[in-house]
């Protein structure tokens, strides 16, 4: 199969380093997604185990689009009835734009793409399916650029960074995508130490913990959530095979501890009570106390975390440098030995924390502009 996972484009180089590692075939980066090649097995495996894409597409084909009435003309031509069945609701989205290329909008290119499919159905089945904007069992995505438009199938319904766990009222959560993102730029895999001792509603640790154990951020979708499934082609008895396969590869236990902490207790339980939710809560150790009274859980590891930003937070500018102060501090003091990725806004006093980072990463958690800073901590690490 030919597929497409998407990402924002900051994160692209951490999709692609996982792609290569779960044995994709010819990936090949674009804006804001990775093109690759795969089989039927691999296919299922990665809807369920990719930690960093937003979307998973499969592509159909791709077709001349110069105007409206030769975008129709083309997608009329593919036999869309080998595709899905009529009594699925169907919704096609428009991505892209291509103002030289005859300058569709997007409500012409759902429009074409829409009613060729229609027209097909009832010219090979008399039978036309309904177009669902609420819950559609089939989603057909149109990419326009240069004159070109991308036909793909959306297989992987629900976006992916929804793993079923986030429990709702900590005001700067990140996404999980974001937080497995970071993990992964991080050089994380789990063989070491980790640890949050800012960790608010848990996103960082528990994406921690199911790297650490080899868990699959989506094992536990219910049946008809990935779009895959209402596809014709579906074999039942392969992606069954490939479910068990993947619950078999988890770990009884992680290889190094997965270590959790905030000031806040109420934010502490939260993040507990989402790990339960994720099935990682036992593989980790959860605590209540100020960054600056962390001990070290091990005399290697990675420290992970997300710093106040201070409009979200509430906190006042004057507060918040001294707390980048303190933690430069106590990264120095502590953590001799250890690495350290911390996300900071880029309008926030980071410098502050008084370390020259070996890496700066530019990053976008929602809105914010934000910048990663890796750290390599050894006794007599330079003031930045």
């Amino acid at each position: 199969m030919r597929l497409i996972a998407t990402c924002p484009e900051e994160t692209k180089p951490a999709l692609l380093h996982e792609l290569e590692v779960l044995g994709a075939r010819d990936p090949v980066p674009g804006f804001r997604a990775v093109s690759f090649e795969a089989s039927e097995e691999l296919f299922y495996e990665l809807h369920l185990k990719l930690r960093t894409a937003s979307r998973i597409l499969r592509v159909i084909k791709e077709v001349p689009a110069k105007s409206p009435e030769m975008l129709y003309s083309q997608a009329r031509r593919i036999r869309w009835c080998e595709l899905f069945d009529p009594q699925h609701g169907f919704l096609v989205e428009s991505l892209g734009a291509d103002a030289e290329g005859g300058g569709m909008a997007p409500k012409q290119v759902i429009t074409q793409v829409r009613e060729s499919i229609r027209d097909v159905f009832g010219r090979e089945l008399g039978r036309v399916p309904g177009v669902d904007l609420v819950e559609p069992k089939v989603v057909v995505v149109a990419h326009l650029a240069q004159g070109r438009c991308m036909l793909s199938l959306d297989t992987s319904g629900k976006s992916l960074h929804k793993r079923g766990y986030r429990e709702p009222g900590h005001p700067a959560p990140l996404k999980e995508t974001l937080a497995a993102s970071i993990l992964v730029m991080a050089g994380y895999d789990g063989s070491q130490a980790f640890l949050d001792p800012m960790c608010g509603s848990g996103t960082l640790a528990i994406e921690a913990a199911m790297i650490a154990v080899g868990k699959a951020p989506r094992i536990h979708r219910k049946k008809g959530e990935f779009y895959f499934e209402w596809l014709k082609g579906f074999d039942r008895a392969s992606w069954r095979a490939t479910q068990d396969r993947v619950r078999a590869e988890k770990l009884a236990a992680p290889p190094a501890p997965v270590v959790a902490s905030d000031i806040d207790a109420s934010y502490v339980a939260m993040a507990r009570k989402s790990a339960l939710k994720a099935r990682v809560e036992k593989y980790m150790t959860f605590s209540t106390r100020r960054f600056q009274d962390v001990e070290p859980p091990a005399e290697r590891g990675l420290l992970v975390t997300n710093l106040p930003y201070g409009d979200r937070i509430g906190s006042r500018e004057g507060d918040i440098r001294l707390l980048y102060e303190e933690v430069g501090d106590t990264l120095k003091q502590k953590f001799s030995g250890w690495q350290a990725a911390v996300l900071a806004a880029t309008a926030s006093p980071y410098r502050s924390i008084g370390l020259k980072p070996s890496r700066t990463i530019a990053l976008m958690n929602g809105s914010i502009a934000c910048k990663l800073l890796l750290f390599e901590l050894y006794a007599g690490s330079r003031r930045g």
